[in-house]
């Protein structure tokens, strides 16, 4: 159950597992590929107020899906999820989050726009997805979460990278993207690419890293 009030003086991340800010949640709408989807928001998730440039930006990227298994990891209130199930109807879409109210708030919104069996899975990182694989990870990072969080993100990525699997991130210039640019390029070898700019962010595009494609 949700809290009725707020704790005060408690630090409040939207990667808390259990966020104490009050919940109050916002309807919202907006056009995707020629639909109206009508999604909630809520505080204590990253944009609660509706869906924030950058990922709107790397939604933007998400015209031409082939993928069969695609994972949107830190997926908030389930923006990415939603546009990556509807650009690829056939494809086995799973949605993670640590803080368990935007996993609820997840599975409502894909509900509620015809997506009836929603993948959507609590926990940290890769801890919901353990042993799997997919062909698309896609994600938002929590830049505030720290560089040690996104590069830990960023180790364990190939592990759950099929043969031919790409991560896709978006970022802003403020947060260090163009650093976790060149670390890609750096860790993984040439095949990093930046899919869209705009509004002072960069979508990230990298293949599997070389030494792992060849295990």
């Amino acid at each position: 159950m949700e809290p009725a009030e707020p704790v005060p003086d408690a630090p409040e991340h939207y990667f808390s597992p259990r966020p104490r800010v009050a919940s109050r949640p916002e309807e919202h709408r907006f056009l995707y590929r020629g639909e109206m989807l009508a999604i909630e928001t809520d505080r204590g998730l990253f944009a609660s107020h509706g869906l924030d440039p950058g990922t709107a930006l790397l939604i933007e990227t998400l015209e031409r899906l082939t993928a069969e298994r695609i994972l949107d990891l830190g997926c908030g209130w389930g923006a990415i999820g939603l546009a990556a199930a509807k650009t690829a109807p056939s494809a086995h879409v799973v949605l993670t989050d640590v803080n368990q109210r935007a996993v609820r708030l997840a599975r409502r919104n894909l509900e509620r726009n015809g997506l009836r069996h929603p993948d959507v899975r609590l926990g940290s990182l890769f801890e919901p997805v353990a042993g799997e694989t997919f062909d698309l990870i896609l994600s938002h990072p929590p830049f505030h979460a720290g560089r040690e969080t996104i590069l830990e993100f960023l180790t364990h990525v190939p592990e759950h990278l099929t043969a031919v699997g790409r991560v896709r991130i978006v970022g802003k210039g403020s947060q260090g993207i163009r650093f976790y640019q060149r670390w890609l390029a750096e860790h993984w070898g040439p095949d990093v690419q930046v899919l869209a700019r705009g509004g002072g962010y960069r979508v990230v595009d990298a293949g599997r890293p070389l030494a792992s494609r060849q295990r």
